[in-house]
């Protein structure tokens, strides 16, 4: 077997709608065994995330984040991801960190959009202007391209920025409004208090929460959660480890039993919107399974290999 490596050269290639439709097959397949581990050194951390997957292989992804880095004019996250065959274990792929992880993100909140976002949406809102933010700009569009695409950030210049790299994205000046008129919004931050109030919230919304990834961060609030129907894309990486619903639920805002579903419903119809009328929200944990269909579908589009 040829070890592949597999670079950013390989995006032209790649297609929202492709990547969506293998981490939708990934779940028809038998679930994902997980686990992550953590290394620390001084301020530095290695993080390596491991996923395997029947009839699909093992990914294992790791991460080094040195914020020294920041000094020398280096990233401060760097990794790779290794892709193993799922029979023989031996070594297929090196696939790019960064490919992985920017289309993982933002292919994780499209599958939630796909199947609980109305389908006429004509307004989107990112909530937020960084590297996430820019992916679901790009994502969005190529599942509701007649939809109108604005941006809020902390810091307008920021929201100019990515607004500037888009044909037709608008600066939103004020939050509140830009949250009301929108149909999908996705909350993109590195918030650890709600910017979204549920009082602004109307009939028919959706909402991926893409932003909070520690036990301390969250990006709405209560009442927004009471308001809406709760999905998550896994509920293995999300409920005891994220603040958005492990601080409502630790308070008794919420009960588990009210995240209605993950993407391992989907294929029983358990994972998508009921009516017009109801508000949505998915929280996106992410997690090595996602990583691993991520990095299976860029190794099939490069050319590299058949997926699976």
């Amino acid at each position: 077997m040829t070890l592949r490596i597999v670079g950013s050269d390989a995006e032209p290639r790649l297609s929202w709608a492709g990547l969506a439709d293998a981490m939708e097959a990934g779940h028809r397949l038998p679930r994902a065994a997980i686990g992550d581990s953590f290394l620390y050194r001084g301020d530095g951390v290695m993080l390596t995330r491991s996923a395997w997957i029947e009839g699909l292989g093992i990914a294992v992804k790791t991460a080094t984040i040195l914020p020294g880095n920041r000094a020398r004019g280096l990233p401060a996250v760097n990794g790779g991801v290794c892709l193993y065959d799922d029979a023989t274990g031996r070594l297929e792929a090196l696939v790019d960190f960064h490919l992985v992880t920017r289309w993982k993100t933002a292919g994780d909140s499209l599958l939630a959009a796909r199947h609980l976002a109305r389908p006429d949406s004509a307004q989107v809102l990112v909530v937020g202007a960084g590297a996430v933010a820019r992916a679901m700009v790009a994502a969005y569009r190529s599942l509701f391209p007649a939809a109108a695409v604005a941006v809020w950030n902390r810091t307008p210049a920021g929201a100019g920025a990515l607004a500037a790299a888009f044909p037709g994205v608008s600066v939103a000046p004020d939050l509140a409004a830009a949250v009301t008129a929108a149909d999908v919004i996705a909350t993109a931050t590195m918030s650890r208090t709600p910017l979204i109030r549920g009082v602004w919230l109307r009939p028919g919304q959706h909402l991926d929460l893409i932003g909070a990834y520690k036990p301390d961060m969250r990006e709405v609030d209560d009442d927004a959660l009471r308001r809406a129907r709760l999905f998550v894309d896994s509920r293995e990486t999300t409920l005891d480890h994220i603040g958005e619903l492990m601080i409502p639920l630790a308070a008794g805002t919420i009960a588990r039993t009210d995240v209605l579903g993950d993407f391992y419903d989907i294929a029983a119809g358990g994972f998508a919107r009921r009516s017009a009328d109801e508000i949505t929200i998915c929280k996106n944990g992410g997690g090595a399974h996602l990583d691993l269909m991520t990095a299976r579908y860029i190794l099939a589009a490069a050319g590299a290999a058949p997926a699976g």
